[in-house]
């Protein structure tokens, strides 16, 4: 391919010169020249937006005011000859670097994962054989096969088309779907828009399917040159985010000015004006939650990565924090409650009820009539049925390791698994009938039509909605061949198939009609009156995980509400057996796409308290309803699979695709994807936001009141008098030991078990809600009171009877840095909830905790008992008696915590009690 005729106009080609051009043909690429290709020409994708390197992530964290003043002070150290104190300085700033960094690096690492997750695919065919492959990888040559709800992966001429359609908006502007055909476009320089024998990349088939061959990728096609003007956007930050940072700014200044104000005073004091400077540094950054944004951020990323171990793949950040605060989930029925896997279970033909055996796709099982097992191959109606549900049929099956799959629409899957299990082979069938011409499946006439060449003429095959094809039925098939169909036989057909609809079963009719010869198909003549041949029934069983999902749901405040284009009577039927509605419920428990029209607003909103399943609604149904639940106040999670869902999904607080049956549009609007199709796994995604919340608040109590706690402590001796009850360097070393490996093991920590059993929390609430004020306060004040007593009894009592001043003072200093140690990690077992019991949480449940503490314990040994250490920190051994008093005092702030979780507890029962009264 020469490097002319990428430049050329191929719009005005005919197939046939393209497919020159680009030297390739109806086999498509072999995988040699597809590879090569893929080296000149490049992945097909838009260039990135910059990406963060590692090195950028580590410098940013010197970036922070308080570090960088840190490593002022350190330099001055050194300059004025304490070398041994600018070191420990310099070690404690780069391992909250080294933290930091990690947590970053861990947060893009996880985006970077999730977006591979998400990737599109592309069919094409190569070496004669259709194949998905990432749509990276398609180059210029390649054979695209496009099939409604695709999302076009490459600009492509068209070869073939059956009444394609695609939405091209994202180039043109223009609000309808632009028709296709293959005539070539003369003018070269006509626009995109008026191209109508090319496909574009980036834009959605909205109607019919075809093929193309591939004429630019990547940043060559029509939206590469749109990107190519827009410059890289700034990611905005998630609502909790933005809060977090608006905190930590807020306690920075607070912090800064109480730093700066103890350290005037102990200058003012007698302290040199160097030592106070240090401290009141180290005061400063032990206080600041300067790395708040960044532990959020990566408290949600990590998140997301955990998600997507329960097959929820989170596209954006925000999905996280909102899914736990979901009030509503307004659920698809096919794929998510049900299997997805249509199976048909019944028949009527011939006045006779034909049961099907056998589940799932794979093609085996027996059919029976009233108990005693038949050969459809002897029933010339069974037989004729099975021929209609292979011929009239878009999907085939594969077979993989003994699992059997369907390619394409799930229900036309079931009728070819049918038509193998009455013994027929769907390629030699196809071969002895080969198809000639179709009418797609429309929803405006409800039914799709086949015609293949037979010797004397042409069959035309028709399958679709009963109510659709008995109107033109004036015959029907028997065992005695063709006769008259009756008023009483069409009575039996439409009550056969009330019968099925009821028990949850999917109805179709299947007719045929012989005919000369192929009609025009726009004309009447394409649509003769017909044969009736009979009623096939069949299942999409519901989920076994799906109901107790269900009651999950309902258990945890979430309203669950159906909503499908199928028949009201199955809708219901699979709503009751997952639990969607309630035995004995009727009023306005099923509502219709036509009474969703008649309903004004007001007459909505009231049908939506006991309104559980929406059935047969369109896509303006669904955007209404979601506008409608969020007036009330919900919090709504919409799950969809269709080009039709992509407007509610955009619109909902939380757009849920569906990751096996979504189409790429979906996918695309989507804030999160269902690997599984599972309702299950978007509950599961429900229940790992709220917990994610949970976690970022615990992290927050840990953190905040061991930070005011120091503040209190530190600032508290100073105002009464006292000597420094903490060094700078043991500061620091406080500050990362606390707000190292024991508080980023509350970010992994365990679920509550309420966590599905308590109401959604409402979206504009905070982290400090009142029982975290109450810990906050009660925490901070508690360990204030407790540890300057403590240094005072160990500097002025002086228990040791030591006769060095000095070493009283490092006595007393080194309680006071044990003790706040051992406090702390007794805190962040107290931390795992903020309203129930740690004897009901556990201590032991979070291993990761307990395996930190341990950690950080023999980290404050060695700082204690290590000469080396020691010397630097200016600490000294202590006896058993005085470990027995850090530990008991310590371990009294249990009792202290677990009494005020007790009164917010009883404060919270009484204001239940009293809403309930009301």
């Amino acid at each position: 391919m020469t490097e002319i005729a990428e430049k050329l106009p191929f719009h005005t080609m005919a197939p046939e010169q393209v497919l020159e051009v680009l030297e390739t043909g109806p086999e498509g690429l072999d995988r040699d020249e597809a590879q090569a290709r893929l080296e000149r020409y490049g992945a097909n994708e838009l260039a990135a937006g910059k990406k963060i390197s590692a090195w950028s992530i580590l410098l940013r964290q010197f970036a922070n005011l308080l570090i960088i003043i840190l490593l002022v002070a350190t330099v001055i150290s050194w300059f004025l000859g304490e070398r041994l104190d600018a070191y420990v300085i310099m070690a404690i700033v780069l391992a909250c670097v080294v933290l930091g960094f990690v947590q970053e690096y861990r947060a893009e690492k996880a985006a970077a994962a999730l977006q591979k997750l998400a990737a599109p695919v592309a069919m094409v065919v190569r070496d004669g054989k259709e194949q998905s492959i990432p749509a990276r990888k398609v180059v210029p040559g390649d054979l695209l096969v496009l099939h409604t709800g695709d999302r076009v992966a490459a600009d492509a001429r068209l070869l073939e088309e059956i009444n394609l359609k695609a939405d091209e908006a994202l180039l043109t502007g223009e609000s309808t779907a632009s028709g296709k055909n293959l005539a070539p476009v003369p003018d070269p320089d006509k626009p995109v828009g008026d191209r109508r024998c090319m496909v574009f990349g980036g834009t959605v088939i909205t109607y019919g399917r075809g093929r193309a061959v591939v004429t630019a990728t990547g940043m060559d096609t029509e939206f590469g040159k749109i990107a190519r003007m827009l410059a890289d956007v700034a990611v905005d930050k998630t609502p909790l985010e933005a809060r977090m940072a608006t905190i930590g700014r807020v306690l920075s200044v607070i912090c800064l000015t109480v730093a700066v104000a103890a350290s005037l005073l102990g200058v003012f004091r007698g302290h040199a004006w160097m030592e106070m400077l240090i401290w009141g540094i180290s005061l400063a950054v032990a206080a600041v939650p300067e790395s708040l944004p960044a532990v959020v951020t990566g408290a949600l990323a990590i998140g997301t990565t955990r998600m997507a171990r329960k097959n929820a793949i989170v596209k954006r950040l925000p999905a996280v924090e909102t899914m736990g605060c979901t009030t509503v989930i307004c659920t698809d029925k096919t794929g998510t409650l049900t299997k997805n896997e249509m199976t048909v279970r019944r028949l009527f033909l011939d006045g006779e009820v034909v049961e099907v055996e056998g589940t799932g796709y794979e093609p085996s099982g027996s059919f029976s009539i009233g108990g005693e097992v038949v050969n459809p191959a002897d029933h010339p109606v069974a037989a004729e049925i099975a021929r209609i549900a292979i011929l009239c049929n878009d999907a085939g099956l594969i077979e993989t390791d003994g699992v059997w799959t369907v390619q394409g629409d799930p229900t036309e899957g079931a009728l070819v698994v049918l038509g193998q299990k009455a013994g027929f082979d769907p390629e030699a069938l196809r071969k002895e009938f080969p198809r000639v011409a179709e009418i797609p499946f429309s929803s405006d006439v409800k039914r799709m039509s086949t015609f293949h060449q037979e010797p004397d003429g042409v069959l035309m095959y028709v399958k679709g909605a009963p109510e659709s094809l008995l109107p033109r039925a004036d015959k029907m098939l028997t065992a005695a061949g063709e006769q008259d169909m009756s008023a009483e036989d069409r009575e039996a057909v439409q009550e056969q198939a009330a019968a099925m609809a009821r028990e949850a079963l999917r109805v179709l009719g299947l007719a045929y009609r012989r005919l000369p010869e192929v009609p025009d198909l726009e004309s009447d003549a394409a649509d003769p009156e017909l044969v009736w041949v009979g009623l096939v029934g069949m299942i999409d069983p519901a989920r076994p995980e799906a109901r107790q999902a269900v009651k999950q749901c309902h258990r945890a405040g979430i309203r669950v509400i159906m909503v499908t284009g199928d028949h009201p009577i199955t809708a219901s039927a699979v709503a009751r057996e997952v639990g969607l509605i309630p035995p004995g419920t009727k009023s306005h428990a099923v509502i219709t796409g036509p009474e969703f029209n008649k309903m004004s607003d007001p007459e909505l909103k009231e049908a939506l308290q006991t309104a559980r399943v929406f059935a047969r609604v369109a896509p303006e149904h669904k955007l209404r309803l979601v506008d409608i639940l969020k007036e009330q106040g919900e919090v709504v999670a919409m799950t969809g699979d269709g080009v039709n869902d992509a407007p509610a999904l955009k619109r909902a607080d939380i757009g849920v695709a569906m990751g096996i049956t979504g189409t790429e549009v979906t996918k695309e609007t989507a804030a999160m994807i269902l690997a599984d199709d599972n309702f299950a796994s978007l509950v599961a995604a429900v229940e790992e936001g709220r917990a994610i919340f949970d976690n970022i608040k615990k992290y927050m109590i840990f953190l905040l009141s061991c930070n005011l706690a120091e503040i209190f402590i530190l600032t508290g001796a100073l105002f009464i008098g006292m000597p420094l009850p903490l060094l700078a360097l043991q500061i620091l070393w406080v500050n990362l030991d606390s707000d190292g490996l024991p508080a980023f093991a509350l970010g992994v920590d365990p679920k509550a078990p309420d966590t599905m059993a308590r109401p959604p929390r409402p979206p504009g609430e905070g982290i400090f809600s009142r029982s975290v004020n109450y810990l906050l306060g009660v925490i901070s004040i508690y360990l204030t009171v407790i540890l300057i007593p403590l240094f005072a009894y160990y500097y002025y009592w002086n228990p040791w009877g030591i006769a060095d001043p000095d070493q009283v003072l490092t006595q007393a200093q080194t309680m006071v840095f044990v003790t706040l140690i051992m406090a702390e990690q007794v805190n962040a077992f107290n931390c795992r909830s903020d309203y129930h019991s740690l004897f009901t949480v556990g201590f032991f449940a979070n291993r990761f905790l307990v395996v930190s503490v341990i950690l950080s314990t023999g980290m404050m040994l060695a700082v204690i008992y290590w000469p080396p250490l020691s010397e630097l920190f200016h600490t000294t051994p202590l006896r058993w008696q005085d470990w027995g008093v850090a530990a008991g005092l310590s371990i009294t702030l249990i009792p202290v915590v677990e009494l005020t979780k007790w009164i917010v507890r009883r404060i919270g029962r009484s204001k239940q009690q009293t809403a309930r009264a009301v």
